[in-house]
């Protein structure tokens, strides 16, 4: 579906964006980690638990995020559900590139970066493969949304 004056994909209102990251964490939570991760696979992109170092706190901030494995590589997006602003884990990592990684296999010690040039180019070709719609979702959004990179370490 697409949004018919801006030529966009519709998204849901931002509340309801919210809503279900805060119910998705709570899910996670209540859980014990048991239900909320998922693993990337062909068709389908999975679902990651990554906690960075907070900038200005230096405390642990954890997001469940999406993804998929690149060789050892796990690539995500920071879209913040495509809204303007930068999403906080993305200006964390950027401070301090060494973060964690939960997916269904465990935990691994990782290292942000964004992927630039033909790496990024490819990347972006393979999240088109999980979602028709991804340019035009990105279109929303004034600045260019970084494709994430997190390399073991």
């Amino acid at each position: 579906m697409s949004d018919e004056q801006t030529g966009t994909a519709r998204l849901p209102p931002r509340w309801v964006v919210r809503s279900a990251w805060s119910a998705h964490r709570g899910l996670y939570r209540s859980t014990g980690g048991r239900m909320g991760l998922r693993p990337a696979g062909r068709d389908k992109w999975g679902m990651m638990r990554l906690t960075t170092i907070g900038r200005r706190s230096g405390k642990e901030r954890n997001v469940i995020l999406g993804y998929f494995e690149d060789g050892d590589n796990l690539v995500t997006m920071a879209m913040n559900g495509w809204a303007p602003p930068e999403p906080a884990w993305w200006l964390n990592l950027q401070a301090q590139p060494d973060a964690v990684v939960e997916t269904t296999d465990g935990e691994r010690p990782v290292t942000g970066r964004a992927a630039e040039g033909e790496e990024r180019e490819r990347l972006w070709e393979r999240w088109r493969q999980y979602d028709k719609d991804l340019d035009q979702y990105a279109a929303r959004r004034p600045t260019e949304t970084a494709v994430v990179v997190l390399e073991p370490r």
